[in-house]
Parts: structure tokens; sequence; C-alpha cells
């Protein structure tokens, strides 16, 4: 694992589970390219007893044929050939049985098990039976599945209504990378650059390892975008709707409500996202919501109007790669160089502003770090005043409340008379129409170079910096 970026915690509790003295059924889930496949084949590989891997679109024959390649690399002749996926567990069981016997620990791998889920295939069923009937009962036996298509594998493996309810003995979701781990990842491949440009790369991709690997060291963030994007053969040009096609069977109707939210940086109501659908609130968008969710693509957060209230949460679009898709594939498809060309403008200036506050609110943890509020219990919300609004608040136990001004810039931030007035005008709004007297009000600002000091900057509780953000807290 030498040559792995982060991950500690999830390494941590798969050796502790494999490792365990009782039958064990893991299920790894996380958005496509996240790295799932290579962290569980990085640790254990060599101690696969049986490994199968589902192919993305195949029907029937196409999943058999690799049924039947991976019983060939494991030298499994099986009595007869297996037509379905009950027969197929059954000669899994007869060779892992000799395994068992002879091996201290026996492990079993399925790899993108959702593909494996073609019309009419039982494999729930048969995979269901297979566990209960026989595993279950193999103290030194290790079953880990795992599969891109997140939304999938909640509901048919970790909530099961069926044969696999409750079967389930821990599960991994694996997350993105978080700023700093994208920084280390990006240097452990020989890109030295500076903290901006790994932040912008950030807010580009996202943290997605198999994204992050196609930088080349040899060109500039700049160069590698043109080249990747906006080059007509690029490789990051068709992944919009291969990501989408990937994860959900049907969607359309997933990437209908990512692009209404790509439009509204701040995010939306749930009423809101119905409206802008011209559709009724029902349980087939709030399903949505929860599956892309899920897979890593929105966060749920409270949004503060008089009272914290769940009806009014907000979701807000946080995969930076559908983001940046979204805002300037489509419309830029035809100059090459679109990035490098464009590099001072004012719309690249906006975006990045923009999109600095969603790595801000993506990292509470190290601004709960920087204020020195770790162990404090706190809430975080939006605020919608009736002249503003505040994308992050931080209401602390400690009765204190942090009002949090993001700011992107390439230079030390310089807040201006306006600006301070500006500041004072919302503390003052806030505590007036959230009646929040008995706290005590801190403006705060997360900048990336720090406050240019001046007589306002004095008058800050804390600057959070790009440097701090960049910790990576496990």
């Amino acid at each position: 694992m030498e040559n792995t970026i982060g991950r500690e915690y999830e390494i941590g509790l798969l050796k502790q589970y494999i490792n365990s003295p009782k039958p064990e059924f893991i299920a790894v889930y996380g958005r496509r390219r996240v790295g799932k496949t290579y962290l569980i084949d990085q640790l254990f590989r060599k101690d696969f007893a049986f490994s199968l891997t589902g192919i993305i679109d195949g029907k029937k024959n196409v999943q058999m044929a690799a049924l039947n390649d991976a019983f060939d690399y494991y030298n499994i002749s099986p009595t007869k050939q297996p037509q379905n996926w009950m027969e197929a567990f059954t000669e899994i069981r007869i060779f892992l049985q000799q395994k068992i016997e002879s091996e201290k620990k026996s492990i079993m791998f399925i790899d993108e098990l959702p593909c494996l889920d073609y019309k009419s295939s039982s494999i729930i069923e048969a995979l269901g039976y297979f566990w209960n009937n026989w595993a279950s009962k193999q103290s030194n036996f290790k079953l880990i599945v795992c599969g891109s298509a997140t939304s999938w594998m909640v509901k048919n493996i970790i909530d099961s209504k069926g044969g696999l309810h409750n079967r389930i003995t821990h599960e991994i979701h694996l997350h993105p990378f978080c700023l700093g781990e994208t920084r280390e990842y990006l240097k452990s491949q020989n890109i030295n650059w500076d903290d901006l440009s790994y932040l912008q790369a950030y807010m580009i991709f996202g943290g997605i390892p198999y994204y992050l690997g196609l930088l080349n060291n040899k060109y500039s963030l700049a160069q590698n975008i043109d080249n990747l994007f906006f080059n007509p053969e690029g490789e990051m040009r068709r992944e919009f709707s291969r990501l989408f096609k990937t994860l959900f069977s049907s969607s359309e109707p997933y990437i209908e409500i990512i692009k209404i939210l790509a439009k509204n940086s701040t995010g939306m109501t749930r009423d809101e996202i119905a409206k802008k659908l011209g559709k009724k609130d029902n349980g087939h968008l709030s399903e949505r919501l929860e599956d892309l969710k899920n897979c890593d693509f929105l966060r749920f957060y409270n949004v503060k109007v008089n009272k914290i209230s769940a009806k009014n949460g907000i979701y807000q679009l946080t995969d930076f790669f559908s983001a940046f898709y979204l805002k300037f594939i489509n419309k830029n498809s035809v100059d090459s160089h679109y990035w490098g060309t464009h590099l001072m403008s004012s719309e690249l200036k906006t975006w990045a502003g923009l999109t600095f506050e969603k790595v801000a609110l993506m990292h509470i943890n190290q601004i709960k770090r920087k204020l020195h509020i770790d162990y404090i219990s706190c809430e975080y919300y939006s605020c919608r005043l009736s002249d503003a609004q505040i994308d992050l608040v931080i209401e602390r136990a400690d009765n204190i409340i942090n009002i949090c001004e993001i700011k992107y810039s390439i230079d030390k931030y310089l807040i201006t008379k306006p600006e301070y007035e500006k500041v004072l005008h919302r503390i003052e709004t806030f505590s007036r129409e959230t009646k929040s007297q008995k706290f005590s009000i801190q403006p705060i600002f997360i900048t990336t170079k720090g406050l240019a000091e001046n007589m306002y900057s004095q008058s800050i509780s804390f600057d959070v910096t790009l440097e701090d953000l960049f910790e990576v807290i496990t």
C-alpha cells in the first residue's frame, strides 16, 4: 500500500473486518472512478480465493462469459455449465469449500455487482441464498461486494428488503479525496504546482483519483484542462454522459436535476427544484435526490429562516466535475484552447469565487480545526435573510455564532470600508431576523491567501486560509 494516498481510515476498517474471527459480508460503494477497486485490489488481491467483475452495459451472455473467464482463471471445472446465478453460486460454493478447508481465510470479491443484475438475472436472490445457506456459516469466509451504481447498492444490498435483509455485516462508503489528499496525490505523480493550481484542479475534477491521474506533469494546469476538456478528442469530453449512464439505469431524470442545481451555486430547496422541474414534489423526486446524495453529487444541509427545519433544507451540487462540465464544455465546443485564453476573464474569476465557496463548505472540519472548536458541538447551516444570503453559519454550543465570508483571491484579500459595513449589516440583520441575541456573533473570513492588514482586518475574529483547508483530517 506504499502508493496509496489517503484512505487510512478505510484501510484500517477493511483489515479489521478481514482479520475478524467470523464470516463477513462487506459492501463497498461510491461513485464511479473514486478508487474502490484499486483500494481492494491493493489490499487483498493476493488473498482472493475467487473474484468476479461485472461488465458495464453487458447483457446476460456477456456477464456469463465474464463468469466463465473467472472460472478459467481460478481453475474451476464446473460439474455443469451454469445457465443462471443459482447454478453459478453452487459451483462457486463447491470450489470455495475446498479452499476454506485448507486455508486460514478465504476472500471472495465481486466487483461491479450491479452490472451482473441484467434483466431477470435473479442474482440478488441467488446471492442471498449463497450467503444465508452456506457462506454465513463459514467463520473464515469473507465476501466483499463493490459497485459504482451507488443507489443500486444501497437499495438492493445495504437496505435490502429480501433475502439479504440485515445480512451486510459492514458497509464502507468511499468518498472522493479531500483538498489535502488531492494535493498529496498530485505531488505523488510528480506534479509540482503552486497551491492555487492544486485548488483549481480540485475545483474542476473534485477529489476523483482517476480524473486526477489523467493530468500530465509536463504541462501546466491550464494546458491540461484544454487537452482533456476542450480538445475535441479530449479524454474528459464525453465523461459526463458515461458517468450517469453507469450509475443509473434511467439517467435523464437525474441529469435534469443536476442541470437545474448547476445553475444555482448556493443550492435549492426540494420545493424549488420541483417547481423548476415543473413536477410535483413527490416520492420520485425525493428518491432521486437521495440517490444523488448517496453518489456524492449533492449535499443536503439546513437553511435557517427563523428556525432550522428539514423542510427548508438546501440541496447543493457538490460534484465539481459535473458543475464544471455543465458550465463550460457544451457551450465552448469550438475553441480548443478556451481555458488558456480566458484565464483572466471575468467569467473564470466569477466561477472561481463561487466554486471556492463550495470547497470551503466541503471542508468544515478543517475550518473547525483552525477555529479551535474541534470538540465543540456545532450546527452548520445557510441563512436566507430578507436582503442577503449567508452561505455558512456556524452556531456553536459555547454560545458563539460565526458568520463566514468566503473569498477567492490570487493575492491577500483586502477588506474595504463598504464591504466591512456590509458585514456589519449582515450581522445586525441576522441577529434581528433569527432572534439570536443570546449568542455572541463573530465574523470570520475564509480566503485563499489570507487578509491584507488594515483597520478592518483587525476587527475580524479569525482568518481561515487555503493552507488551513489543505489539512488532512482522518
